[in-house]
């Protein structure tokens, strides 16, 4: 059961992204985008936030903690949303993954996990990958593997908070008043973009937010039912069908390299996971 849900996860997941790249490119500022993504996303959990805690939701008991978290989330969402202006999806999803690396650096550094040198090696191996993917002096910087490298910094950035703040509250309630307040924040600089979206566009922006919730919702469903060890690795199947969309959509496919970099870096991540597994064994 586990598995099924994380496979209809990684699934749905990258039908957001072909529904911002198609925003961006109709000329939508992101920061709409992403503000819709909060938005939904709140009123989405927000049920679920009041059956676990009634009006007790919307009392953060760590508010500086949570704003931080909110801003590392949606900034990795709104980093990541601008990269799609500039490379295909899959190609943006691969240099995303650098996230599992920084949450092993990160954890390291700031949560004093200890982490082994089999571990560090693993993390060298994959910014290995990260750099065939990227290819610096090889090819021109592109834009987008920037805002690509930042998303994936600042969701590892989110995840190793997220480490630190559990036990807090309930997950769903932590999920709606991160939302609440990366919506509440965005909304602040909405006058001064506002582009009124049409029908088709609000339709678009509202199943962003669903798809992003319910895919949330699986994973962490998926969790309760299978362990982390073997669930993990599963998420690079997020890239297959990303590729998918990709051509199905724009007609974009990774390159020879890109493929040899996106192997690597799995591999990596896959590694780390055993082993962070078997530390806790």
């Amino acid at each position: 059961m586990g598995i099924a849900l994380m496979l209809t996860a990684m699934a749905i997941l990258p039908v957001i992204d072909v529904f911002a790249k198609k925003l961006g490119q109709a000329g939508m500022p992101i920061l709409i985008v992403v503000w819709a993504r909060a938005l939904f996303g709140g009123l989405m959990t927000l049920p679920f936030a009041l059956q676990a805690e009634g009006a007790g939701a919307f009392r953060p008991a760590q508010p500086l903690r949570q704003l931080a978290r909110a801003a590392l989330l949606f900034g990795a969402t709104f980093l990541f949303f601008q990269s799609l202006k500039y490379l295909p999806i899959a190609d943006a999803l691969a240099i995303f993954f650098v996230n599992p690396l920084v949450v092993v650096i990160l954890s390291a550094l700031l949560l004093r996990e200890r982490v082994g040198p089999r571990r560090w090696a693993a993390v060298a191996v994959g910014f290995l990958g990260t750099l065939i993917i990227i290819r610096p002096g090889i090819v021109a910087v592109n834009p987008g593997t920037v805002y690509a490298l930042g998303a994936g910094v600042a969701l590892g950035s989110y995840f190793v908070m997220t480490r630190a703040m559990a036990g807090v509250a309930n997950a769903m309630v932590l999920n709606f008043q991160t939302s609440a307040i990366g919506a509440a924040l965005m909304s602040l600089a909405l006058p001064f973009l506002w582009v009124t979206p049409d029908a088709v566009q609000w339709g678009m922006l509202a199943a962003l937010g669903v798809i992003a919730t319910l895919g949330h919702v699986l994973i962490t469903k998926a969790y309760e039912h299978a362990e982390a060890s073997l669930l993990a690795p599963l998420a690079f199947t997020e890239i297959i069908m990303a590729t998918v969309l990709g051509y199905a959509f724009f007609g974009d496919l990774p390159d020879r390299w890109t493929v040899l970099g996106v192997a690597i870096l799995v591999a990596s991540a896959v590694y780390i996971s055993v082993r962070e597994r078997q530390a806790k064994a």
